[in-house]
């Protein structure tokens, strides 16, 4: 289902609770509302209202990807890059690093299974921007 998006400050700014496999409903709707958007790449439950630890992107060919929990574990080649946000009015002067390795969880079969993944580049730094999000920093 298609949700609106959430500029309230207080819910973007609270840390996310940890997601569960049930809390795959709340994934789709992540996907259907990041896929309805123009222009729209990534986003993070909270950006719905749910402070639930479950984020969505779209790769370059328009997949889109889902992680639960998603913890950045160590990134090289920091650089500093100005980003927009769906859900704030002005872009943001952040550091983001090139490539990272992250800790999350995929739901598979109905469960989450454990996932240690390497990324670079774009997608990098859509999943730093969401994990931001997670962690309720404002960007």
């Amino acid at each position: 289902m298609i949700r609106e998006l959430v500029k309230d400050d207080e819910i973007l700014s609270t840390r996310c609770e940890l997601a569960t496999a049930e809390d795959a409903e709340l994934a789709q709707d992540l996907i259907d509302t990041v896929s309805s958007l123009e222009g729209g790449a990534c986003l993070a439950a909270n950006q719905i209202g749910v402070t639930k630890a479950v984020v969505v992107w779209l790769d370059e060919d328009g997949e889109p990807h889902v992680m639960y929990n998603p913890k950045l574990l160590f990134g090289v080649r920091s650089q500093r890059v100005v980003e927009g946000c769906l859900t704030r009015e002005e872009p943001s002067n952040v550091r983001r690093f090139d490539k990272i390795k992250v800790n999350y969880d995929e739901l598979v079969d109905g469960e989450l299974k454990h996932r240690k993944r390497d990324f670079t580049g774009w997608t990098a730094q859509m999943i730093q921007h969401m994990i931001d999000h997670c962690n309720g920093k404002l960007v």
